[in-house]
């Protein structure tokens, strides 16, 4: 595992920090309906994807979630202003306007969705795995659900599978205690999703997905035991959401009391906490990052604001390869 120095923390701050701040810009132009359709925040649960980065190899490692997927492709290194125009359905958005909030796609960056349909992202998962082991690249996987989508039968044909062929893919269930308003103690009669593992002779265990250095060191785990041909493994990040289970969610299942609760230990705060009890920086530090991080979300909030909307004609031109396709009428209505 790499190691984890202040400078990580530092980073680790900022990161998270801004990861918030993008998704709370989201929340506000979503109720001025600047932003349509669904849209699912990542709010609490920071630290996953900070100790992810930290333990990834982002030149050849990929990554794939579900549709609570704005800042991950952030992470891995796609401009977010270009996600943010995404959300707005502009054209100069990472699908061009035409994915939305749920598909966020970068080839480029090795970030590969943002899917729609509960737990479909882990068959694919699953299959990116399989070609870069079938073209020994020497890649792992990152495949991410939420505690609903292990309820779902492909996970266990893609289990089977995995193990089957050793794939190099750590698959990740973000246990954010809710499947959208049901909790786990509801749905399952034990409670340790990680155990589901265990049915497979998968390696699986648990860790603390409020707190970054925790996240990384599990996955680090994860990955080099793919990398060095050791198989798959399957983690359980014991996190929370601050926010509903998307902008329509009354969130009538929890008490505002609960939520106080997990905010106690919320990821930003724990490493800036840190930080400062370190003194690895001072409460003047803390506010240039602050302030810089607040002139990239308005950065991006202009660049999404004073980009155009797509031309009709797109329609015709990002779906078939073929330029002479005989059942396409370019003919506008």
């Amino acid at each position: 595992m790499k190691k984890i120095t202040k400078e990580t923390y530092m980073q680790w701050y900022e990161d998270m920090l801004f990861w918030r701040k993008f998704e709370d810009k989201l929340a506000a132009v979503y109720i001025q309906q600047k932003v349509r359709g669904f849209l699912h925040l990542y709010n609490g649960q920071e630290a996953v994807l900070a100790g992810s980065l930290h333990a990834m190899d982002l030149s050849k490692d990929k990554m794939i979630t579900a549709y609570r997927n704005h800042v991950q492709p952030i992470g891995m290194g796609v401009d977010p202003k270009k996600v943010m125009a995404e959300l707005y359905g502009k054209v100069t958005g990472t699908s061009k306007g035409m994915g939305g909030s749920m598909h966020i796609f970068s080839k480029e960056h090795r970030f590969y969705g943002g899917h729609g349909i509960v737990g479909g992202q882990i068959p694919l998962g699953a299959g990116l795995a399989f070609a870069d082991k079938f073209f020994d690249r020497d890649a792992v996987t990152l495949t991410y659900m939420g505690d609903g989508a292990v309820r779902q039968g492909s996970l266990h044909e893609t289990f089977n599978l995995a193990m089957l062929w050793q794939l190099p893919v750590v698959f990740i269930c973000e246990n954010n205690g809710y499947a959208m308003g049901t909790s786990v103690a509801r749905t399952s009669y034990d409670t340790d999703i990680y155990k589901l593992g265990l049915g497979y002779g998968m390696p699986c265990s648990a860790f603390d997905g409020m707190d970054p250095a925790a996240s990384a060191e599990a996955i680090s785990e994860a990955i080099e035991r793919a990398r060095s041909g050791g198989g798959p493994t399957f983690l359980e990040a014991k996190t929370y959401r601050y926010r509903g289970h998307s902008m329509s969610d009354a969130q009538h299942y929890r008490t505002k009391e609960e939520v106080k609760e997990y905010q106690k230990i919320d990821p930003i705060s724990q490493v800036k906490e840190l930080i400062l009890d370190k003194k690895w920086a001072s409460e003047d530090d803390i506010k240039v990052i602050d302030a810089r991080v607040r002139e990239l979300v308005a950065e991006c909030e202009k660049f999404a604001e004073e980009s155009d909307f797509p031309p009709i004609e797109q329609l015709y031109d990002t779906v078939y390869e073929q330029k002479d396709y005989p059942f396409l009428s370019h003919k506008l209505q």
